[in-house]
């Protein structure tokens, strides 16, 4: 199972809404929105999540969590 922890990120770096991630990462609304809402999370791109982890400088285990399902 996986888990998008884009909204907390979002928080500590002090950005507002998802226009304002869009200019700071050059992404489009759509591949953001997916993290946002926690929809269809297998289907993200890497280059997406690198360039997300770019933006907020951190790991991609802080921006993505991953759980075995039981």
């Amino acid at each position: 199972m996986l888990k998008s922890n884009l909204r907390i990120l979002m928080a500590e770096h002090q950005i507002d809404d998802i226009t304002e991630l869009m200019e700071k990462s050059g992404l489009s609304r759509n591949s953001i929105n997916k993290l946002y809402r926690g929809t269809q999370l297998e289907t993200i791109k890497l280059e997406t999540l690198f360039k997300l982890c770019d933006t907020f400088q951190c790991k991609l285990s802080e921006l993505i969590e991953y759980s075995p399902e039981k």
